[in-house]
């Protein structure tokens, strides 16, 4: 059964209040401890990831709601075609029972699709559930929704060196103008801003391979609470924890200068 996306009227429905300053403008989370959330239950992993796309929906809720520009889900990285072909399978499947749902509501929501990753090698029916969503959202200038799928930092660093490298022997890129903001237009995440925020799920303290470029100045917020049951609060917790921080990046905050010798 549909569930309306924006329904604040239905039970437990997302209704705090959030202060508009400070918001982190990217927020991006590693969506962690779906199958553990099964295994507790006696329940196969798949499962859990049934469950996870819940919390998707509470989730980029609630961002909208506070404000948040961009919202990066580490949906499927490099490393998890290593897992069985069945969870493999079920996971690329989410996108699109998640997309023909959700689409309309995110749409009549100004939200806007967008992806990361390596999409040549997914499945055709979730390239193209998701190219239909980019296309169809591509005009609107809400929250920004990036699934990173088929994602993995190294292997797009290492693609992002590789057309560098042959920008360099065609002569539309020389070394003496190669920057860091350079090299950022050959990411996958040219155009965006780097994430403000981190957030990890589910215990573990580990990058896994996700946006190590990017990620080089984010705040990050670990939390034990498995993915399924990562709620609204939650997330505005992490947020309120964003906004109690300084961020020098190398520096020193303004009222330390004038005891600075």
């Amino acid at each position: 059964m549909k569930i309306p996306f924006f329904n604040n009227k239905q039970p437990g429905a997302f209704n705090m209040h959030y202060p508009d300053q400070n918001t982190p403008d990217h927020v991006a989370i590693i969506m962690d401890g779906n199958g553990r959330w099964a295994k507790k239950r006696g329940m196969p992993r798949v499962a859990g990831h049934k469950e996870g796309i819940s919390t998707v929906v509470k989730i980029v809720k609630a961002a909208v709601k506070c404000k948040v520009k961009v919202l990066t889900l580490y949906t499927f990285s490099t490393e998890n075609w290593k897992r069985p072909k069945s969870e493999v399978d079920t996971i690329l499947r989410l996108p699109k029972e998640f997309l023909s749902i959700y689409l309309p509501d995110l749409i009549s929501n100004n939200v806007r699709i967008e992806a990361i990753g390596d999409m040549a090698n997914l499945p055709v029916h979730t390239r193209e559930a998701v190219q239909y969503a980019i296309d169809r959202t591509r005009d609107n200038d809400g929250l920004q929704l990036n699934f990173a799928l088929n994602y993995g930092s190294r292997h797009e660093i290492l693609k992002a060196m590789k057309v560098l490298l042959m920008d360099i022997d065609n002569g539309e890129m020389s070394l003496d103008e190669l920057d860091e903001q350079q090299f950022s237009r050959y990411l996958d995440t040219d155009g965006m801003k780097d994430p403000d925020l981190l957030i990890r799920t589910g215990g573990e303290q580990r990058l896994s391979n996700f946006l190590l470029w990017q990620l080089a100045y984010t705040e990050f917020w670990f939390t034990d609470v498995l993915w399924p049951e990562f709620s609204e609060k939650e997330f505005v917790h992490a947020l309120e924890a964003y906004r109690q921080r300084a961020r020098r990046y190398g520096g020193i905050q303004d009222d330390q200068k004038k005891n600075y010798y």
